[in-house]
């Protein structure tokens, strides 16, 4: 094992680079049998990308309710916020996914977590059915 000093970082291995950005890319566009293969293989099923979105942000985010059932059902952290602080809960009020909405809460997701959270987020939008659901 190498010792770093600060600001330095340990390369990665390309492979692992390539291997990763086809994980995020099967959450973007929803593969949720290939997703929960790697994901019961071995991916951290919280896996981030740079930008902190996590497999369950991007699926969600996408639109993807199999996906996003795929990854709740494995453990993946329903209010686990992005680098932002948005959750994938906001992100789904905000893009209209109202499967994924519903995915999300059967997933023990928090209208209050985040920031802004899933409840601004529907007050922004005028959302008053949401709104009231989430207890706003």
């Amino acid at each position: 094992m190498s010792e770093q000093g600060p600001g330095q970082r340990e390369e990665l291995d390309p492979q692992v680079v390539e291997l990763a950005g086809r994980i995020f890319d099967l959450a973007r566009s929803g593969d949720a049998g290939a997703l929960g293969a790697y994901v019961d293989a071995g991916v951290p099923v919280d896996l981030c990308n740079g930008s902190g979105d996590s497999l369950l942000m991007l699926a969600a985010y996408h639109g993807h309710a199999d996906a996003v059932r795929a990854l709740l059902g494995r453990g993946a952290a329903p209010d686990k916020a992005n680098d932002r602080g948005q959750t994938p809960l906001a992100g789904a009020v905000f893009k209209g996914a109202d499967e994924v909405v519903e995915a999300l809460l059967a997933g023990g997701a928090d209208p209050r977590a985040g920031t802004p959270t899933a409840l601004d987020t529907a007050r922004m939008f005028g959302k008053d059915e949401l709104v009231e659901r989430f207890g706003g």
